[in-house]
């Protein structure tokens, strides 16, 4: 058994998914469950739609309905032409716009939104998609299930980021899923979607389909996980900033889940976990190139002082000065619990005698930090900050790797460097408009000058 993820470049249209049905068809003799994404961007469109009409621009949020509503029939009848279940579907489809466009109506008269209304209205793209790649395996001859995801995916209720209960869809996927493997049939099921005890709709936050292709694949003890996207595979850099980088033909789980974690746009950073636990290897394939080499994500790999360069933007630097943390046991803790209180994760962490900096990815409780952390002493911030990270197995194993990144980056300013206890991923934190420069100077230096 597998499991194929593809994400919404995938399932973009009527073409792409055809694509998908091409590539599972090859597949089936490895028994496939088939996970998809939204239509690509539609998403976006969706929240959209619900923070416009909670912020009083209902007609606009009625006409990002009607769009979606269109763009989503046109892809049903490009793939399913004229035919009952086309028709079926299409209303199906139609009536779940009427609810979103009663649901922006609500979310006008009531003025914010909660974040369970979010998850409802952004669960909404996952549950379409599979039901659409559903019709088009049947119309074309394959014996299809479509799955709701709230069935299989339980959570707890930490809307737009809930967590997954991993022994309740353990029992989930032998109740829904292994049956129809068991008899040959695919079942398709939307990512990212998932419930909470009386099967209220949650999400498993931005780019949870990742994880739910993973967490599935736990679930069923899958043979491999496959991540279907629109790029060849793991590159040596985020080819949007180096057009050279490489593709890395075989990655082991630990360098891969820095990459994902600092900035890798391949994998969602949760996505690893549930593999690494049961030993799954997953593999990255471009579903545009089905025949392409992909990258494999294993325990082993070719041990490198560098695999890749990974850069992330638009990170905010707290630095925390305290004369009380010195000698002083447990201060750290306290300080740390600040975050765990507003439900906010740090990246990086470098500590002196006094003092300890961190870098935040998500600001959202920023305030209520800043104030909590005043308790301990004086901070600052610096709120356009860049991250760039070296990542490679063998980073530390006496190799120049770190004094040659110094040398590579010449005259850009670094303000926090930090080696990760594993020693596979060297860390710096820079202005956020160096980000750029400083990916291509860096992989100029390992990769390219190299060669």
């Amino acid at each position: 058994m597998i499991v194929c993820k593809f994400g919404g470049t995938s399932v973009a249209d009527a073409s792409a998914i055809n694509r998908v049905v091409d590539v599972i068809v090859g597949k089936q003799a490895s028994v496939p469950v088939v996970v998809v994404s939204a239509l690509g961007g539609a998403t976006n469109v969706l929240l959209d739609v619900a923070h416009k009409a909670a912020g009083g621009e209902l007609l606009a949020a009625l006409q990002l309905v009607e769009q979606l509503r269109d763009r989503h029939l046109r892809e049903v009848h490009a793939l399913l032409g004229g035919t009952p279940e086309a028709e079926e579907l299409a209303l199906e489809i139609s009536a779940s716009f009427d609810e979103l466009a009663h649901l922006a109506e609500a979310f006008r008269t009531l003025g914010y939104l909660t974040p369970r209304s979010l998850d409802t209205v952004a669960a909404l793209g996952e549950l379409l998609s599979s039901q659409i790649v559903a019709a088009a395996f049947r119309h074309r001859g394959y014996p299809a299930v479509w799955i709701d995801a709230r069935d299989v995916m339980k959570t707890n209720d930490c809307f737009t980021r809930a967590e997954p209960d991993v022994d309740a869809i353990a029992l989930a996927s032998q109740e829904y899923l292994l049956p129809l493997l068991q008899h040959g049939k695919i079942p398709v099921m939307g990512g990212f979607v998932g419930s909470a005890p009386g099967r209220v709709t949650t999400t498993l936050g931005r780019g949870g389909s990742d994880y739910s292709a993973s967490l599935i694949g736990a679930a069923i003890e899958a043979t491999a996980i496959e991540i279907w996207t629109d790029v060849d595979g793991m590159l040596t850099a985020d080819p949007r900033v180096i057009p050279g980088a490489r593709l890395i033909e075989r990655i082991s789980f630990d360098e891969a889940a820095e990459l994902a974690a600092f900035g890798a746009k391949v994998l969602h950073p949760a996505t690893i976990a549930p593999a690494v636990q049961r030993g799954i290897p997953v593999f990255v394939f471009n579903s545009r190139k089905p025949d392409g080499k992909g990258t494999m994500i294993a325990f082993d790999a070719p041990r490198l002082p560098v695999r890749a360069i990974a850069g992330k933007r638009s990170t905010t630097l707290v630095k925390l000065r305290s004369s009380r943390m010195l000698l002083a046991p447990g201060f750290l803790r306290r300080v740390f619990e600040v975050f765990e209180t507003h439900r906010t994760s740090v990246d990086v962490v470098t500590t002196s005698e006094v003092s300890v900096s961190v870098t935040l990815d998500d600001a959202t409780n920023l305030g209520a930090i800043l104030q909590d952390l005043a308790a301990f002493g004086d901070v600052a911030v610096e709120r356009r900050s860049g991250i760039v990270a070296i990542v490679g197995a063998g980073i530390a194993d006496g190799s120049r790797a770190i004094a040659d990144a110094f040398i590579a980056l010449g005259p850009i300013p670094v303000y926090m460097a930090s080696l990760s206890a594993t020693g596979i991923n060297f860390t710096l934190v820079i202005d956020d408009e160096q980000v750029v420069p400083a990916m291509q100077r860096l992989h100029a230096a390992f990769f390219e000058q190299a060669s």
